[in-house]
C-alpha cells in the first residue's frame, strides 16, 4: 500500500488520513520529509542571488511542509495513543529529527543570509509583521547557536541531541510507571468514594482484566478522587505513594539519572551559549526577562500561600483528631480533610456540582463563550476520522467561513500520557494562501460505564475550558507566516489565553446552561452561592504545591546540582520552609513539563506570570460589568487570541488592558492578600 504521507490528502479540508495511517508508516515518512527539507534549505543556502526576504525568509518559511505533517501527527499519536511499536519509531526518529534541525540552525551559509537580512532589516521596507517574523528567525538562530565556533557547534550539536534522546527516555518511563502499577480495591476498600469515582474505577478493573470490583492507577485522574474521599488512611497513603514515586522507583524505568544528565547537559548548553546558567539562556526570550524578575514573583506569591496553607494545616490536624486520627497529618491526608473543612466552613461539597457538570454540557458551554466573544459556531463532522474512537471533530465557522477543525479527546486510556494538552495537525498561515489550522484539545478524564454521561468536577471543567482557551489561541489566529501562528509565542504568554478563559466557566450566562444530569434543573442558586463563598478555600495548599515546584524547577536550571536528585529536591524544598504535609504538584521524576522535552525548563513560573496577566485582564470585562462586553472582547481578538507572536507581548498586554497588568488581581483571586500583610 502507498504510504499516506507520501500521497495527497483528499480528506475534508485535507485532514489527516487516521483510517490510513500505519506505525509503520512513519519512519519511512520521516525520512523522505527530512531529505526533501534538507534539499530545501540546501537550494536557500546555495542560492547565488542576494539575500532578500522573499529568497530566505519566505522560503524557510515555505519549506519542510511534508516534515511539519509527519511530525505534528506523529507527535499527538506518540503521546495519546502510544504502544511498544509506536516508542520503538519515537526513540529512533528522535535523533534523525534532532540532527536535521541541529544541521540547520548551525548551517553558516543559511545564517550568514539571515544575519545580513537582520543588519538592514530597517531599511527592507518590511511590513510589521514580516519584520517580527525575521527577528524571530534570527533570534532562533542565534539562539540554537549559529553564532559558535565550528568546535563549539560540534559540541553544541552533540548535546541537542543527546537531550532529544533523554527527554524521549523520561516520557516513556513515567507513561510505564503508570501502566504497569495497577491497585486493585475492594468494596471495603472504596468507602466514601462517591458513585462517580466508583463507576471509573470499577471501570478501570474492567479494562485491565483484574479479578477485582475496582482498581486505580497511579495517574492523576485516577488517584484524585481516592486521596479526597477514601476513609481507608491505608489506602490513601499507598495510593499516594505510588503517585509522586512515579519515576523514583528504583527499576527500569527510574528518571533519576536521566535528570542529573539532562540537567548537566542543559548548564553544559547555556554556558556555550554565553549565559551564566540555563535559566538565564531561557527567560532571555521571555516576558520576565530573568532569572530574579520571575524568582522574584514566585517568592512573592509563596509567602502568603505557605502562611495560608500553614493555618490550614492547623484547622485540618484538629479536625482529624476530632474524627480520631491520632496520627499527625500526612501528606495523604490532606484532601481528605480539606474537603470535609471546606463542607464545615462553608457548606458546600464540590460533589454537589458534578451532576450538572456533564462534560457534553462543559464543551458545549465553551462553544457558547467561543460564539459570545468571538462569534464562533462549532459544527460536528462525523465523517471526519479521528485517531480514536474517542475523539471528535468539529469545524469552526466565523463570519460564515470555516476558519479551523477542532479536535477533542477527553477521556483516560492505557497508552496515553497522563495530563492535559493542545497541540495542532496544522498551524494557521496564509503565505501560500489560507490555510486553516487543525487544533486538537486532549484530557484525561474518567470515562464513564457504557451509555452513563461523564460528570466532571469543578477542577475538571476547568480544565476544559482551560485548554479550549489554548484551542481558540490556535483557531483564531489570523496572521501570515507560520513562524508567529497561534501558539508561537514565548512561554510566559502562551498560557495567558487558557487561563483567561477559565474565568467564563464561571460566569452568570455560563453557569445557567448546566441542567441537573437527571431532573434537568439548573444549578440552584443557593449552591451557586456556596460555591463562591468557598472559591479560597483550600488556595494555601494549591499555591504551596505549585510555587514549590517552579522554584524547584527554576533551581535545577539556575545553579550547580550537587548529589543526587532525592538529595537536591529536599535541599530546595527546605530551603523555602516547605510544609512537610504538602507535596510537590510535581516531583522531578514525574515532571513532564521540564524534562520530556524542555518546553517549560526553566519556565513552568510562567503558569503564575500568565495568571498575574489573566487575572488582570479579566478585570477589564469585570470594569464593563459584562462578561461578553462587545468593545473588550474585539480587543481581546485583536490583540491576544488573533494576532499570534505578531507582535511585542508586553506591548499585545496593554493594548489589550490600556496598561501593564498589576499582580493585585491574582493576589485577591487566590485569597492571598490577607495572608500577605
Amino acid at each position: 500500500m502507498t504510504n499516506p504521507f507520501f500521497a495527497a490528502w483528499t480528506t475534508p479540508y485535507e485532514a489527516p488520513p487516521f483510517d490510513l495511517i500505519q506505525t509503520a508508516d512513519f519512519k519511512p515518512a520521516y525520512i523522505e520529509a527530512l531529505e526533501q527539507h534538507k534539499r530545501e534549505i540546501a537550494a536557500i543556502g546555495d542560492n547565488p542571488a542576494a539575500p532578500s526576504f522573499d529568497n530566505t525568509i519566505a522560503a524557510l518559511e515555505r519549506s519542510g511542509k511534508p516534515l511539519r505533517r509527519v511530525d505534528a501527527v506523529f507527535g499527538q499519536l506518540s503521546s495519546a495513543v502510544t504502544d511498544e511499536q509506536l516508542q520503538a519509531v519515537e526513540r529512533d526518529v528522535v535523533l534523525l529529527v534532532a540532527r536535521h534541525w541541529n544541521s540547520i540552525f548551525l548551517d553558516p551559509k543559511l545564517f550568514a543570509r539571515i544575519d545580513a537580512l537582520y543588519q538592514q532589516r530597517q531599511s527592507l521596507g518590511l511590513d510589521p509583521e514580516a519584520l517580527r517574523v525575521l527577528e524571530r528567525y534570527h533570534l532562533d538562530f542565534v539562539r540554537s547557536g549559529a553564532r559558535l565556533t565550528d568546535a563549539e557547534r560540534e559540541r553544541f550539536g552533540a548535546i541537542v541531541e543527546r537531550l532529544a534522546a533523554l527527554g524521549t527516555q523520561f516520557g516513556q518511563n513515567v507513561l510505564a510507571d503508570e501502566q504497569e502499577t495497577v491497585f486493585a480495591l475492594s468494596e471495603a476498600e472504596m468507602a466514601g468514594l462517591p458513585d462517580f469515582a466508583r463507576s471509573a474505577a470499577a471501570e478501570t478493573a474492567r479494562d485491565r482484566k483484574l479479578n477485582s470490583p475496582f482498581a486505580v492507577t497511579p495517574s492523576r485522574s485516577s488517584v484524585e478522587p481516592v486521596l479526597h474521599f477514601a476513609r481507608d488512611r491505608a489506602v490513601r497513603e499507598k495510593v499516594w505513594r505510588a503517585f509522586v514515586q512515579r519515576g523514583a522507583n528504583g527499576n527500569k524505568n527510574d528518571n533519576s539519572k536521566v535528570i542529573e544528565e539532562i540537567v548537566s547537559l542543559r548548564a553544559e548548553q547555556a554556558r556555550l551559549l554565553g549565559y551564566e546558567s540555563y535559566a538565564a539562556y531561557k527567560l532571555a526570550d521571555s516576558m520576565a526577562g530573568t532569572p530574579a524578575a520571575a524568582r522574584g514573583l514566585l517568592e512573592q506569591v509563596w509567602d502568603g500561600g505557605r502562611k495560608k496553607a500553614e493555618a490550614d494545616r492547623t484547622a485540618l490536624q484538629e479536625l482529624a483528631l476530632s474524627e480520631g486520627q491520632s496520627a499527625p497529618l500526612e501528606a495523604w491526608d490532606w484532601r481528605y480533610y480539606a474537603e470535609k473543612l471546606r463542607g464545615g466552613r462553608y457548606d458546600f461539597d464540590e460533589n454537589e456540582l458534578k451532576p450538572y457538570l456533564q462534560l457534553e454540557r462543559v464543551v458545549e458551554a465553551t462553544f457558547f463563550v467561543a460564539g459570545q466573544l468571538f462569534g464562533l459556531t462549532f459544527n460536528p463532522r462525523a465523517d471526519i476520522v479521528g485517531y480514536h474512537p474517542d475523539v471528535r471533530v468539529w469545524e469552526a465557522v466565523r463570519e460564515g467561513r470555516v476558519v479551523g477543525l477542532f479536535y477533542g479527546d477527553y477521556f483516560a486510556r492505557p497508552g496515553k500520557r497522563s495530563g492535559a494538552w493542545m497541540t495542532s495537525f496544522r498551524e494557521q498561515s496564509r503565505i501560500d494562501g489560507e490555510q486553516i489550522p487543525f487544533i486538537v484539545n486532549t484530557c484525561n478524564f474518567n470515562k464513564p460505564p457504557e451509555g452513563q454521561p461523564a460528570l466532571l468536577s469543578l477542577d475538571e471543567a476547568r480544565t476544559v475550558f482551560h485548554e479550549m482557551g489554548h484551542g481558540l489561541h490556535g483557531l483564531l489566529s489570523n496572521v501570515t507566516y507560520p513562524r508567529i501562528s497561534g501558539t508561537s509565542v514565548v512561554r510566559d504568554f502562551v498560557e495567558l489565553p487558557s487561563q483567561l478563559y477559565e474565568h467564563w466557566l464561571e460566569a452568570a450566562p455560563v453557569l445557567a446552561r448546566f441542567t441537573h444530569v437527571e431532573t434537568g434543573e439548573p444549578v440552584p442558586e443557593a449552591l451557586l452561592d456556596r460555591m463562591r463563598a468557598a472559591r479560597t478555600a483550600n488556595s494555601g495548599f494549591a499555591t504551596v504545591e505549585f510555587v514549590s515546584s517552579a522554584i524547584l524547577d527554576m533551581d535545577y536550571h539556575s545553579q550547580p546540582m550537587q548529589g543526587t536528585v532525592a538529595d537536591f529536591e529536599r535541599e530546595v524544598l527546605a530551603s523555602i520552609d516547605m510544609p512537610r504535609e504538602i507535596a510537590l504538584r510535581h516531583a522531578s521524576t514525574h515532571f513532564l513539563h521540564l524534562f520530556s522535552g524542555d518546553g517549560y525548563a526553566a519556565g513552568y513560573y510562567s503558569y503564575l506570570w500568565s495568571e498575574v496577566l489573566d487575572a488582570d485582564g479579566f478585570g477589564a470585562f469585570k470594569e464593563a460589568r459584562d462578561p461578553f462586553d462587545p468593545a473588550t472582547a474585539k480587543r481581546l481578538y485583536d490583540y491576544i487570541y488573533s494576532s499570534g507572536g505578531s507582535r511585542d507581548f508586553a506591548e499585545a498586554f496593554r493594548l489589550f488592558r490600556g496598561r501593564d497588568p498589576d499582580v493585585t488581581a491574582l493576589l485577591e483571586g487566590r485569597g492571598l492578600v490577607e495572608a500577605q500583610s
